[in-house]
């Protein structure tokens, strides 16, 4: 049940006709995992949090350093060397109290990617390497878990909507593994990409709207133009077509 101080933070959010009480309610019962406390995930989680999601687990393994603070808008001057996890999750409580904060000081990897994600309701991609991407497609595919993809470099963002089983999955469109780079990013760009993540994400547990199911779209500051692409799955995907039938056998 909502409280007298949630329905009235939440009232300008509550009037949206296809969300109103029963959508915020879902909200509050829903339980989000932000893969990544960086570009992405400190908006990501800023949303989420004010959005009244009920459960957000925060993981990310780095410590705060000074490059950050043009995008990493959970963290400040005085968090510097400090864990990031523990510093957005701090800002978090302030933020929205109502929203119970986990935070875990981990990288993300095949070894634990399971008991992270166990129990939650959909994924939220805020990572900056593939490698962590492609371990978090599969876990969401292996566990039937709706998956939030984000990407962002320089004034360019990428987002798509992953429904295991119905759309294609993030290794249907990419294949190989790019090494890490370090890459330029204008601060505005992360903003840009975790609030269409986020957007579809309540969308998906108020149960409203259309996805960017089986669509890949892109947002190109520079030009200030979005594109859209439409994805197909790949039958022969080695995450959700033939070769990972073949390979689980």
């Amino acid at each position: 049940m909502l409280s007298q101080e949630e329905l009235a933070r939440y009232d300008r959010q509550i009037m949206i006709p296809e969300i109103g009480r029963e959508g915020q309610e879902r909200l509050k019962k829903a339980k989000v995992f932000v893969a990544g406390a960086g570009g992405l995930g400190c908006p990501i989680s800023i949303y989420l949090a004010v959005a009244g999601v009920g459960q957000i687990r925060i993981a990310d393994n780095d410590r705060v350093d000074l490059s950050n603070l043009n995008r990493q808008i959970l963290h400040w001057g005085k968090d510097i060397g400090r864990l990031k996890a523990d510093s957005a999750g701090e800002k978090l409580f302030e933020i929205n109290p109502h929203v119970k904060i986990e935070t875990v000081s981990e990288t993300i990897d095949e070894g634990n990617v399971f008991s992270l994600t166990d129990g939650f309701d959909v994924i939220l991609d805020a990572m900056d390497n593939w490698a962590a991407r492609y371990v978090l497609n599969r876990a969401a595919l292996e566990k039937n878990i709706p998956f939030f993809h984000g990407a962002v470099r320089g004034l360019e963002g990428r987002a798509m909507t992953v429904i295991p089983g119905k759309t294609a999955c993030l290794r249907c469109m990419y294949h190989g593994t790019p090494p890490p780079e370090r890459s330029p990013v204008l601060g505005a760009t992360p903003s840009v990409i975790a609030a269409i993540q986020v957007t579809e994400a309540v969308k998906y547990i108020v149960g409203v709207g259309d996805l960017l199911a089986g669509r890949l779209l892109i947002y190109d500051g520079m030009n200030m133009t979005f594109r859209e692409f439409k994805l197909k799955k790949n039958p022969e995907c080695d995450h959700c077509g033939r070769k990972r039938l073949r390979h689980d056998r």
